[in-house]
């Protein structure tokens, strides 16, 4: 890959470049969680789109436990990328979408990396991501970043467990 990828908080200026993005170069389904009503980028599914990331504004300390982020190739914002605490103070959960257009070029295993070092700053110990087995790119990420993969019984879907990189020490 060539680029620099970064994580940035989602905050207004980047939440409505992130919708755009969306809008122009990914499905609804891929993007957010699901909102009744008519396929596609309707206004009411854009208005969900942005509520449901203001709601995370407050970070893992917030009520909803959970960051999103937008991630950037060289100053471009090409999809999002989220972390959430879960049943243990300790563990956190990943996940993330990229714009259609920015697949396959090594930035899903370059984000992974940069959140992995995110939750390793916030005293994680672990970090999980749930994939479903045909989707290849997403496991070749987890993979890239040393995960470790168990398949679920009916072969369907892939829960991963990421180990963290160390965090900096101080020099005394």
């Amino acid at each position: 890959m060539t680029g620099q990828v970064e994580l940035q908080q989602v905050d207004e200026d980047s939440l409505e470049e992130l919708l755009a993005v969306a809008v122009d170069d990914a499905a609804p389904e891929e993007a957010m969680p699901p909102v009744t009503g008519p396929p596609g980028w309707t206004p009411e599914r854009q208005e969900a789109f942005r509520n449901w990331h203001r709601s995370r504004r407050p970070g893992l300390v917030g009520p909803l436990r959970e960051s999103t982020f937008a991630i950037s190739h060289d100053g471009k914002i090409v999809g999002s990328a989220r972390l959430a605490l879960r049943d243990s103070h300790d563990v956190l959960e990943t996940g993330m979408w990229l714009a259609r257009s920015w697949r396959g070029r090594g930035i899903g295993t370059a984000t992974l990396r940069l959140l992995l070092h995110e939750a390793a700053r916030t005293g994680a110990r672990t970090v999980v991501a749930d994939t479903k087995t045909h989707n290849k790119a997403a496991l070749a990420a987890l993979r890239r970043n040393d995960a470790t993969l168990t398949t679920s019984p009916d072969a369907a879907e892939v829960r991963a467990e990421l180990p963290l990189p160390p965090t900096p020490t101080a020099n005394p």
